[in-house]
């Protein structure tokens, strides 16, 4: 075994118009008040690499154009399709209407593990919220239901970028499964 070199990476690589114009997962992204620029630039290039169809910024999230964003998300903000909405509650309620299942992602009461996405949940939209705060108690309330990553140490919380990763291949990963 062998790391690949970066011209033999290149080669497997999607140009820029053949990314923005492939067949994507028909999972959505609502990201509410992330205060982070960085973190913002992370989830859109875990949002890329996923294969996603598209983000939804709300609230006070830093919104491309930027330079850190950018910087972080190394350009996926160019080929990531995003939208901005000021309330996380429209956003939430406009994926409602286009038939999206809505899920938090958050420690609730009633969340199902990140592992019991079936396809009655596709298309999917999964809500992410502040680093601090998490997704305001009036967007939970709007969810279809919320979904959570298990914690088994102390910390009871993910880095918002980390969480939506691990999140989003998850979902692409069940997606992939059942339409095998």
């Amino acid at each position: 075994m062998r790391k690949l070199l970066h011209t033999e990476l290149l080669e497997k690589r999607l140009s820029h118009d053949m990314a923005i114009s492939a067949k994507k997962h028909p999972i959505i992204l609502i990201i509410d008040s992330v205060r982070s620029a960085y973190n913002i630039g992370s989830i859109f290039r875990s949002a890329d690499s996923a294969g996603i169809e598209k983000i939804i910024l709300c609230g006070y999230c830093p919104i491309p154009p930027r330079e850190d964003i950018s910087k972080t998300a190394l350009d996926a903000d160019s080929t990531v399709a995003w939208d901005y909405m000021k309330q996380c509650k429209d956003a939430i309620l406009d994926c409602k209407e286009k038939g999206y299942t809505v899920l938090a992602v958050e420690l609730t009461d009633e969340g199902i593990s990140y592992d019991a996405l079936e396809a009655r949940h596709y298309p999917l939209a999964l809500v992410v919220g502040n680093e601090v705060s998490g997704i305001d108690d009036a967007c939970i309330a709007a969810c279809d239901g919320a979904i959570e990553i298990p914690m088994y140490g102390v910390k009871h919380s993910l880095n918002v970028a980390v969480a939506t990763g691990i999140i989003l291949y998850e979902a692409v990963r069940a997606f992939r499964t059942i339409n095998e």
